[in-house]
Order: structure tokens, then sequence, then C-alpha cells
């Protein structure tokens, strides 16, 4: 393995989006994990990534940062594990890919934190509501297989990882169009291959704490 493509991460984070798109590209990677608070947050990895967050990706000495545009990343710098759609079908693709990003991300985060948007100020927020956001993502899921049509791209892991997660804690409402959607995603060997991966590590930083 060579240590042209770098993981920065900790699987208890946004970090496992980042570990199932590059388990779907297939491409050799190197996996450095960062402890919350410590290593994060030291001058070191600062240096990479200013905000000492997670994940963040070094691709030929090139940083990425962000989970949307590591997955939308990754899908161009590696089109032959056809993750991204052709140029001229990408309507969807980047509408859902950038809705995860912006509103579903917010309102859900939001919704977790006991933030909610008084009806009378959803007109100065890009999402607007909680229910408005889950109901458009119910519709996006009932419309097609996948997110952007027919076939599975990065936008399925980007939005498909947040359902996954919303649903397990209770952030996502239990919508069987949500249920049956991640579902067929979780059952992809690059979904079940990060997890396990993750879920190791996570073993064995709980061991060495």
């Amino acid at each position: 393995m060579t240590d042209e493509l770098i993981l920065y991460t900790n699987p208890m984070s946004r970090g496992r989006i980042a570990r199932w798109m590059l388990e779907e590209v297939g491409a050799p990677y190197r996996t450095e994990i960062l402890q919350f608070g410590t290593t994060m947050k030291g001058d070191a990895y600062k240096t990479v990534n200013p905000m000492g967050k997670v994940p963040t990706i070094v691709h030929n000495g090139k940083v990425v940062t962000e989970c949307a545009a590591i997955c939308a990343y990754l899908a161009d710098a590696f089109p032959e594990a056809g993750l991204a759609p052709p140029t001229d079908r990408r309507a969807d693709y980047y509408r859902w890919l950038f809705f995860g990003a912006g509103p579903l991300e917010a309102a859900v985060s939001n919704r977790a934190l006991g933030f909610e948007v008084p009806p009378e100020r959803e007109r100065m927020i890009g999402y607007g509501s909680y229910a408005d956001v889950m109901d458009a993502l119910e519709k996006a899921v009932q419309a097609n297989p996948y997110i952007a049509g027919d076939v599975f791209s990065a936008a399925d892991v980007y939005v498909g990882a947040q359902i996954g997660w919303g649903l397990q804690f209770g952030t996502i409402e239990k919508r069987p169009a949500f249920e049956e959607y991640f579902g067929r995603l979780a059952s992809r060997e690059a979904c079940r291959r990060a997890n396990e991966k993750d879920n190791a590590a996570a073993a064995e930083l709980q061991n060495a704490g």
C-alpha cells in the first residue's frame, strides 16, 4: 500500500462517510486515526486542516476536506469506479449532493441541538423547516432506486450515510422510505467493509483508553 492517498479520521465521526467512499473507490489508502481534543487539534494536523476537524484526505499532496467535497472529488479522481454520472446527466447528482451538505446537514444538526426555527423566521434560513427537509428528502428517495436515478453514485454515499446515522440516533424520522433506501445501501460490500474497519478502529481506541 502506498501513501499516495491518506485518510485522516476518527471512527466516531463523519470520517465514516469518507471511509465508505474510499472503499467504494477501491484505491489503496492509508488511515491516520486522530483523537478528539488532542491530535485532532494539534499543530501537526492543523497544517493539513486548520479547522482541526475530520475527515480530511490527502491525494498526491492535495488536501480535500468536507465530506461532500471528498465524495465528489474521489468520484472524479477515480472515474473507473463509476461513482459519478456523465457530465450531461449530473443535475440530480449535484442537486442532492449539495442538498445533503446544506439543508439536510443544517436541519438535522439544529434539531439534534434542540433548536427549532420559529415559523415567522423560516424565510431567513436556507432549509426553511425540518419538516420541509424531511418531506423533500422522502420524495427524493422514493423517486428512483438511488438518489440521482437508477445508478448508485457518490451522492448516495453522502446522503445515505446521513440518513443511516440519523435513523440510528433518532435525528431523522423513521419513515419507511428512508429505512428502505438506507437498507439498500447498507447491503453494499463497500459499506460493510467500511463499517468493519471503523468498528475495529473504535474498539482499538476504546481498549487503548
